[in-house]
């Protein structure tokens, strides 16, 4: 069983999500975080295997929170998911050590496939 933090600033976003990921029988839903922070906070206490977050949050945006997260938690990798599927976006989240990177606009089949493949 994978366990996954889902990490958005958009509540239905949120909730889509965890209604789509709690649908698959190999995965579970930890916790949800509404920003990077959260996220920190969230990785440290719940320990995911993966965290799904999206890149552009107030307070703290995705890819500095990725960078954080790979530093307390190594272990944990991390999907980022945008609206923004620019290179220059896709580059930063890899070297903020992302495991992957998903459009939103994406199938629910890529995000799914990129949770699963995340996993080392």
């Amino acid at each position: 069983m994978m366990t996954l933090l889902i990490v958005d600033d958009q509540p239905t976003v949120r909730q889509g999500l965890r209604m789509r990921l709690a649908l698959e029988p190999d995965l579970e839903i930890a916790g949800e975080a509404a920003d990077g922070i959260e996220a920190i906070e969230l990785t440290h206490v719940l320990k995911p295997n993966v965290v799904v977050i999206d890149v552009s949050m107030p307070r703290m945006d995705g890819i500095t929170a990725t960078k954080a997260i790979r530093a307390i938690a190594p272990d944990t990798c991390v999907v980022v998911i945008s609206l923004h599927s620019d290179n220059d976006t896709r580059e930063r989240a890899s070297h903020a050590g992302a495991s992957a990177f998903v459009d939103k606009h994406a199938e629910d089949g890529e995000l799914l496939k990129a949770i699963r493949h995340s996993e080392r």
